[in-house]
């Protein structure tokens, strides 16, 4: 499905910093995939080079067999991958039926929009005609952006910290929502450090130090993990 080659990241600001170092994985299809570490250890980074949003320094990005490192956002977008931001952008004058719409590729009924919002806990008959500004909330903001990903069904979607500034509802269905979208033509990459969604996972990836610290089944990863916070007092496994 996706495979990343060598992938390093240097930061530029304040003098150079290495994020992300030598990062190689392959993400089979039909599989969840929790993206975990503490923060500034470059989990968010790597989804934004996957998406092709930052440019890696070096190494190679593969999806299915075809090469998409050169490729920018709009040219990835299009072969299928797609992407949740961690704080999703507003847009006046958009309403959640435009934003659906433009996610699934034409019209779409009512009653499709309200099995791609109820699948994120909303009522379309209260969503669909509101528009994406500052009089939703960041919790309605993020279920409608993720409705709108999952009404596109790419083969590969990328959630930056999907768990971001949403309400206690939501947070709790995220482990669902993530469980029902899954199938064997679709792959989920989930960025995250709120060990809830771990449930929702077939493999926990860790980066520490700006490389694979460890990956495996929850029950592989989790017992290993020492000092969650801090990337320092991680205990490493090879694998």
């Amino acid at each position: 499905m996706l495979t990343l080659k060598n992938i390093k990241f240097i930061a530029q600001e304040n003098g150079e910093k290495v994020i992300l170092n030598d990062i190689s994985f392959h993400f089979e299809a039909g599989k969840n995939y929790v993206i975990t570490g503490a923060n500034g250890c470059g989990k968010s980074t790597l989804a934004k080079i996957i998406m092709g949003i930052l440019p890696a320094n070096t190494g190679q990005i593969y999806l299915g067999n075809k090469e998409i490192t050169g490729l920018n956002t709009t040219e990835r977008a299009r072969m299928g991958v797609g992407f949740a931001f961690q704080q999703p952008v507003r847009f006046k004058g958009l309403t959640a039926r435009d934003l659906l719409e433009q996610a699934s590729g034409g019209k779409i009924t009512t009653a499709q929009a309200c099995e791609y919002l109820s699948i994120v806990g909303l009522c379309a008959r209260e969503y669909l005609d509101r528009e994406l500004d500052n009089t939703l909330s960041g919790g309605e903001l993020k279920r409608i952006e993720i409705a709108s990903v999952l009404a596109r069904g790419c083969p590969l979607n990328i959630f930056d910290e999907p768990e971001a500034g949403i309400d206690i509802w939501s947070f709790n269905n995220l482990v669902d929502i993530f469980k029902k979208s899954i199938n064997k033509n679709c792959t989920n990459i989930i960025i995250s450090h709120q060990e809830k969604l771990f449930a929702s996972a077939d493999e926990i990836i860790l980066i520490a130090d700006g490389k694979i610290a460890m990956h495996g089944t929850p029950a592989e990863v989790l017992p290993n993990i020492q000092g969650f916070g801090n990337c320092n007092k991680l205990r490493r496994k090879n694998g």
